[in-house]
């Protein structure tokens, strides 16, 4: 897959220091770098060599810090974990141009950190962006996917209806001058994180002009049916229709952006059939924070358990 020459040049690329990942509480993660379109994209990587694949991926404003409460779990179990940074986001380079960014480009880029990795035979969770993000990356190189998990996201068309939360979130995204990412992520968790954890998500923004990708994001979302993504969206919901490899749906209770969310995948995707789906109690959007161990163990059973 190469399509550089589809894409204008990126004119400026800001890169948080690393002083700024310091000491970040339980999440003593070394990151690894991989170039891709001239922007360095992070990842990190642990557990056993040897060990089955799990590609977790997160939406915004966070980074792979999101996942650290699920890591050990996954490692515990003779996993190997992969969390990558988006690009704009956590340790990975940030073009500081709004034009720089695309849902299409996002797609591009991560696709092609993930063949120049060489990563195959993996085992998908991913949540928000990273459902937009991972589903298409699935759509483009499906032989490197075994088994498939959505936790609060989707693939959306414009077709459907969005609630009106979405359109207060669009909104406040792009015309606020207060954009506190930390507080941000505190909204969407029924738990109260700590004022460490706080840190460790304003951590990659030194100032707002680091934080272009998480302001653009919603306004890429297909919550029309002309938005430029809505026909390939349309197209890799054909192609899921006939994905055949498990796939299971972990979507949390207190939502309100992509609340039964999950009764699509149930319906179409015929690797959903007779999975043992959950809707995971007392969590809001970012279920990782509110439920990541529990999550952990789910997936663990899930991706052991299963024939790809």
């Amino acid at each position: 897959m190469d399509q550089k020459s589809i894409f204008p040049k990126i004119q400026k690329v800001l890169r948080t220091p690393d002083s700024s990942f310091i000491n970040l509480k339980d999440f003593p993660y070394q990151p690894r770098y991989t170039e891709i379109d001239n922007l360095r994209i992070a990842h990190i990587e642990e557990g056993p060599e040897d060990g089955v694949k799990v590609l977790l991926l997160h939406g915004e404003p966070t980074w792979s810090y999101l996942y650290r409460k699920m890591i050990p779990i996954f490692v515990a179990s003779g996993f190997r974990v992969i969390v990558p940074d988006l690009v704009g986001c956590g340790r990975s380079d940030k073009p500081s141009d709004p034009n720089d960014y695309s849902y299409a480009r996002h797609i591009y880029w991560m696709t092609e950190w993930m063949v120049k990795n060489n990563f195959s035979g993996l085992n998908l969770f991913c949540q928000d962006w990273g459902s937009l993000i991972g589903l298409r990356m699935v759509v483009n190189e499906p032989d490197r996917f075994d088994r498939i998990s959505v936790g609060n996201g989707g693939l959306p068309t414009g077709d459907e209806n969005f609630p009106f939360a979405f359109e207060i979130w669009k909104a406040f995204s792009r015309f606020s001058p207060w954009f506190p990412v930390d507080l941000i992520i505190q909204a969407g968790c029924t738990t109260n994180l700590s004022s460490e954890e706080l840190y460790a998500y304003r951590s990659p923004f030194l100032d707002e002009t680091f934080q272009t990708a998480v302001r653009v994001f919603p306004s890429f979302v297909p919550n029309q049916p002309n938005n430029p993504e809505s026909n390939n969206n349309r197209e890799a919901w054909k192609f899921f229709e006939k994905w055949e490899k498990p796939f299971l749906t972990l979507f949390s209770d207190k939502d309100p952006i992509t609340a039964g969310g999950a009764k699509f995948f149930m319906r179409k995707v015929p690797g959903a059939k007779n999975q043992p789906h959950e809707i995971i109690r007392n969590a809001g959007h970012f279920l990782q924070e509110d439920k990541g161990v529990e999550i952990a163990k789910i997936l663990v059973n899930f991706f052991n358990s299963t024939n790809k």
